[in-house]
């Protein structure tokens, strides 16, 4: 009996992952990039302090909706077919951005070695965003 239940639900997620995942990050990617565009977004203050330490001839009010339009599109492409592949080097891109306050303003994402602040542990748990786009990726036709 187990095991009838056990291959009904993964015949249902082999059906639905897909369009599942890509919905998924869709409204992630979107959601946060349009509250960066609104002026919004609580991870305003961690960018602007990120922006003042790093780029600070960049002005933060033209980057961060820069930033948002950018985290908007990444989520636009995830739901257009066949552009999957750039959907995953912006999405890269984008966490090599996204993760850099772990180093760069340790002060604010770490309480002490090895334990997250709040800010830190919504910076970290990005990873499972990067896999499920790895997942996207395993899963895509090869170009002949």
């Amino acid at each position: 009996m187990f095991s009838k239940i056990d291959n009904w639900i993964i015949n249902l997620l082999r059906k639905i992952w897909e369009p599942f995942s890509r919905i998924s990050i869709f409204i992630v990617f979107f959601y946060f990039g349009l509250l960066k565009v609104l002026k919004l977004s609580p991870a305003s203050p961690l960018v602007a302090n990120l922006l003042s330490k790093i780029l600070a001839f960049i002005s933060f009010d033209y980057f961060i909706i820069f930033f948002g339009l950018f985290e908007m599109f990444i989520g636009i492409s995830f739901i257009l077919p066949r552009i999957e592949r750039l959907a995953i080097l912006l999405l890269l891109i984008h966490m090599v951005i996204v993760f850099t306050p772990l180093v760069f303003l340790p002060e604010i994402t770490w309480q002490k070695f090895l334990v997250p602040t709040l800010e830190g542990q919504y910076i970290i748990k990005n990873l499972a965003l990067i896999s499920l786009a790895m997942v996207i990726g395993a899963h895509l036709r090869k170009k002949d």
